[in-house]
């Protein structure tokens, strides 16, 4: 009644394996080729546009940065200008620190005065101080000032102002050697006001000193040549 069916061989079933697996394994290298290239093809594509993009960027940048001519030249004006303005500054401080503190200046007669800021009369300032006293009273522009009393009992015709020509220090009297000597940094000058030691560079400043009809004794700027040096007074 039924057609029998002829049963498969025992090789032809190993066959027919082989066969499905061969094109199996051929498709899968066909479908991994096409995607592999379409991913390496997706991946250039991005770096390229991103390296052009990023040169672009740069050279736009550096073309912004640089600076013309002219603004280059204006700020290297605000830069010297910057720095000439403290530095001058600077320099002339330090010039002028080395200027001789100025003494005997002013324009009319002044009346010396003593410690305590009274007018000093002739008579009555040698009454107290004795030949060959050099004492200090307050000169021209306030500045410190001996009055030198003479061997024969009057004042002598010149002040000497007692700022030291060296760093402005006032310079005592030294009764027992009979000369000023600074304490500040030793110069020494005889009894006069004129510089016998370094490291002052000048003599101590002149004023005139005169005595007016009340008897006070009156101080004047010395603007004549110096008798001591035989040169025009440096404080002039």
């Amino acid at each position: 009644r039924f057609a029998k069916i002829p049963a498969r061989t025992p090789s032809a079933t190993p066959r027919f394996a082989k066969m499905a697996a061969l094109a199996t394994a051929a498709s899968t290298q066909i479908f991994s080729a096409k995607l592999g290239c379409n991913a390496k093809s997706l991946g250039r594509k991005p770096a390229a546009v991103a390296k052009s993009v990023n040169r672009n960027v740069v050279a736009a940048a550096v073309s912004g940065e640089v600076p013309d001519m002219g603004k280059r030249n204006v700020m290297n004006l605000l830069l010297v200008g910057a720095i000439g303005l403290p530095a001058t500054s600077l320099v002339g401080g330090f010039a002028y620190f080395f200027v001789p503190p100025g003494g005997g200046g002013g324009g009319a007669g002044q009346a010396a005065k003593d410690a305590l800021g009274n007018p000093i009369t002739s008579k009555g300032w040698l009454k107290t101080h004795l030949p060959g006293d050099h004492t200090l009273s307050q000169g021209l522009k306030g500045d410190a000032t001996y009055l030198v009393v003479k061997e024969d009992g009057g004042i002598e015709s010149y002040g000497i102002n007692a700022v030291c020509t060296h760093l402005g220090c006032v310079v005592p009297w030294n009764k027992a050697e009979n000369k000023f000597k600074c304490p500040c940094h030793g110069s020494q000058y005889n009894n006069e006001g004129k510089v016998i030691r370094g490291p002052a560079p000048l003599s101590l400043a002149l004023a005139h000193m005169d005595i007016d009809e009340t008897d006070t004794v009156i101080f004047s700027p010395w603007t004549e040549t110096d008798f001591r040096t035989g040169l025009q007074p440096w404080w002039k």
